[in-house]
């Protein structure tokens, strides 16, 4: 019996890097500095409020836009840290993780034909999401070494059928960040036009060197035509919640929650219940950039013995490494030898092109212990 022919929506997609990776480290017993997850603990105070609201019977489903409480508490943070008031009703909807409300936002207003700007290297859900909406990614390399934007490139690509452009800060995976002249080319290029923004800040807390986050949210004419996509997993360190939220103007969010309401529809209440106490008290999230700072500058002390050589990282989990004084080898296969050969995994920045681009850099993850990240130095030091 002969099984029904499917034609793939996604025929270049594969298994994804990290889960080779990952694999990889696991079967080895590696250090794993690869995938974007903490290996210590998350805040026992948010455990146990999320433990109290089970036992408190909030079991059943929340609203379809999420807890009203969470939403209201994030309205509230919103207008403190960029001075901009958004309706918790209207504006902010809480998503199953970040991937999720990037991926309904552009379901929500893609379709055949539109391009998308898309910059590299990108987070691997970008281009994959852009491609089964029948739209079409339009690929721009960010300036290396720095990985800053080239807005004249940009306005270069920009043509009648362009509908959204894709912005990521904190970078996944560099580590760099939009600044002020950023955004001013931004407001520049999107006066007037119906272009879209999505802006990928699901690092938003975790920033560093007190530079403040270039927010969408801080520019009220930016966020008319934006979707703004964040994630609790990500900066209260349990990514496995898979739990986040997205902020759009009022007539954006209608039609997201459209989309939404027939995928999802609803959110883990008990976390939701937990979230919305959690971040009454702003040093809930206040700190969190201090505290991943101090693992990233540890593990650049660690690295400083090593023949890598650091590129900056401004945010998110992730600093980048050349191993040019190692190796001329493709940066795939240096991770490979490495994790295999001295047991410590990272991820090739390659993958995050659809070309393939090799600058022979590696992206490692501090988001870690101290003693993971100096058992991985220990490690790398040999190399």
């Amino acid at each position: 019996m002969s099984s029904p022919s499917v034609t793939s929506k996604l025929p270049q997609v594969g298994t994804t890097i990290f889960t080779v990776m990952s694999s990889l480290a696991a079967e080895l017993g590696a250090v794993n500095l690869g995938q974007g997850f903490p290996d210590f603990p998350m805040s026992e105070e948010l455990v146990s409020l999320v433990d109290q609201a089970m036992h408190d019977g909030f079991n059943q489903y929340a609203h379809m836009n999420g807890l009203a409480s969470l939403r209201e508490v994030l309205a509230e943070k919103i207008a403190g840290l960029y001075g901009t008031t958004v309706s918790p009703d209207t504006q902010i909807t809480i998503t199953p993780g970040g991937t999720y409300a990037i991926y309904t936002a552009l379901t929500t207003v893609l379709r055949p034909g539109d391009e998308v700007i898309v910059f590299e290297p990108a987070y691997d859900s970008y281009i994959p999401n852009v491609e089964i909406n029948g739209a079409i990614p339009v690929r721009i390399d960010l300036r290396f070494p720095d990985y800053r934007i080239d807005w004249d490139e940009v306005r270069r690509r920009l043509t009648s059928r362009t509908r959204m452009i894709m912005l990521n800060s904190p970078h996944n995976p560099t580590g760099s960040i939009l600044r002020p002249e950023d955004i001013r080319q931004l407001q520049s290029i999107v006066e007037g036009t119906e272009i879209l923004i999505h802006s990928d800040e699901v690092y938003e807390h975790l920033i560093f060197d007190g530079v403040p986050h270039a927010s969408i949210l801080r520019y009220p004419d930016l966020l008319e035509r934006s979707f703004v996509s964040f994630s609790f997993g990500k900066v209260y360190h349990c990514t496995g919640w898979k739990l986040g939220y997205s902020v759009s103007s009022p007539a954006l969010m209608r039609e997201f929650r459209k989309v939404h309401q027939f995928n999802c529809f609803s959110c883990h209440t008990p976390s939701q219940v937990a979230l919305a106490k959690y971040l009454q008290d702003k040093e809930t999230y206040l700190s969190l950039g201090a505290f991943l700072q101090q693992k990233r500058d540890y593990f650049g002390q660690l690295m400083s013995a090593t023949k890598f050589t650091p590129l900056p990282s401004y945010g998110s989990y992730f600093q980048l490494y050349r191993y040019d004084r190692i190796s001329d080898e493709p940066d795939k296969d240096f991770t490979i030898r490495i994790t295999k050969e001295y047991g410590v995994a990272s991820i090739p920045v390659s993958a995050f092109y659809q070309s393939g681009k090799d600058d022979h850099v590696v992206r490692f993850c501090f988001a870690k212990k101290a003693e993971t990240l100096e058992k991985a130095a220990e490690r790398l030091i040999k190399i």
